[in-house]
């Protein structure tokens, strides 16, 4: 059985227990939201996870790193490096987009390497394995697709982003209305490839669905259903193509339950501030409460180099409105393959947007550290202070630059420090 199989008959596993003790719930609050869908442990029957997280309803936002090389750069280690500085910053999972001829193997080593849950686009691999033998990814069959997320199931991935959801229907929308920005999703070009070469046949992922859904259960691979119709521009957010596609995974969503796989649906992209909240509704609406997983998103097109900054903003108000696991972005986003440093802004940006969502949301965690860190600046321990920021390092960075020494006031206010004037004042009270 599945994890989700055995939720719905009201098993709780020792995964169950692991994510409940880590969110601080009760391990029944975990298996009923498996059971409903509403939650998902992604976790590879294959995969020795030292961390167990469960995404979803009632859990603490999740964040997510997007690691892997390009044809244009490729090291191991350097990949291996961004997933320590991921992991260090507080990712709960990673996602290895890896192409190019070393992809498998450094598939492997995060896999060996990653004490995270992992995640891959498997059609990544299939396209570039079909360019190395000379073949266009428009003449990809089923076979060749089928046996790619064989190949990475078995070796321990723990979700899947596949996008069954472009269909003809969702292509027919976008061409129809016209779009200012096509088709950004890597995945969801070669699908809209393969249909325009493909004319008068749906698409592979969609009309084959049940076989992979097959593959993904017999490993319990949790399925992340791609939005290959994503906006890649602000302008085109809640489009004719976005909702078409949506409509689709609401359905490949109810039929992935019926078969036992987990299921998570990623979502835009890139959208105004002022249709943040609408889409997050909408997606929990049509996709029956299925965790919903986001790319930022991204509020402006305009950030290049900090759309880090973009995406955090847009993602405090997503998580805050109903999205459960955020997909972080750098500051190299839409200019070059990210650096470890990249990779560290990333994810302390979408930490700071969890964090603020959960705080919004009441989460009894977030509240006890928001609680600890006003009593040490009350207090004015700094010790306090720089443990419990997002980045210690820097934090501790910045005071000993001040060169204060052991002095208990910063270089903004020195002797004017409205904490210690009051502290002083206070001690001078008299009845």
């Amino acid at each position: 059985m599945t994890l989700k199989q055995e939720a719905e008959k009201g098993i709780i596993t020792s995964e169950m227990e692991r994510a409940a003790s880590w969110e601080g719930v009760a391990p029944v609050y975990i298996q009923q939201g498996m059971a409903d869908g509403s939650i998902v442990i992604p976790k590879n029957k294959n995969h020795d996870l030292k961390e167990i997280r469960a995404v979803g309803k009632g859990t603490r936002t999740k964040v997510n790193a997007n690691i892997g090389a390009s044809p244009y750069r490729s090291d191991v280690q350097e990949e291996l490096d961004k997933l320590a500085v991921a992991v260090h910053r507080g990712a709960d999972s990673v996602m290895d987009l890896s192409l190019g001829a070393d992809q498998i193997r450094i598939r492997e080593a995060i896999m060996e390497a990653s004490p995270v849950m992992v995640g891959t686009v498997p059609i990544y691999q299939t396209g570039f394995e079909m360019s190395a033998a000379s073949r266009d990814v428009a003449e990809m069959t089923i076979q060749d697709f089928l046996t790619t997320i064989e190949r990475q199931a078995e070796q321990g991935v723990d979700f899947m982003t596949i996008h069954s959801g472009v269909t003809r229907a969702a292509l027919n929308a976008m061409e129809k209305q016209g779009r200012h920005l096509d088709v950004t999703s890597r995945g969801g070009s070669f699908i809209i490839s393969w249909l325009r070469k493909n004319q008068g046949q749906e698409a592979p992922l969609y009309e084959y669905y049940d076989e992979i859904l097959d593959i993904l259960a017999a490993f319990d691979v949790t399925i992340s259903l791609g939005d290959g119709m994503r906006p890649g521009a602000t302008v085109d957010a809640s489009d004719r193509a976005q909702l078409t596609e949506l409509i689709v995974l609401g359905e490949l969503t109810q039929r992935a339950w019926e078969k036992g796989v987990q299921v998570i649906v990623e979502g835009p992209g890139h959208v105004p501030l002022n249709k943040v909240t609408e889409n997050m509704t909408i997606q929990k609406s049509i996709c029956n409460n299925a965790p919903f997983y986001i790319l930022g998103p991204l509020v402006t097109d305009i950030a290049s180099g900090y759309d880090h900054i973009s995406g955090a903003i847009g993602g405090a108000l997503a998580a805050m409105n109903g999205a459960d696991f955020l997909c972080y972005v750098t500051p190299a986003e839409h200019l070059k393959l990210p650096s470890v440093d990249d990779v560290a802004e990333g994810v302390i940006a979408s930490k700071i947007a969890a964090h603020a969502a959960d705080l919004a949301l009441g989460m009894e965690y977030a509240l006890d550290i928001e609680r600890t860190m006003a009593q040490a600046r009350k207090e004015l321990d700094w010790e306090k202070q720089i443990s419990l920021s997002v980045n210690p390092e820097k934090a501790r960075l910045y005071r000993e630059e001040s060169m204060v020494g052991d002095s208990d006031v910063c270089t903004m206010c020195g002797e004017f420090c409205a904490i210690k004037r009051l502290q002083e004042t206070g001690n001078r009270k008299t009845g």
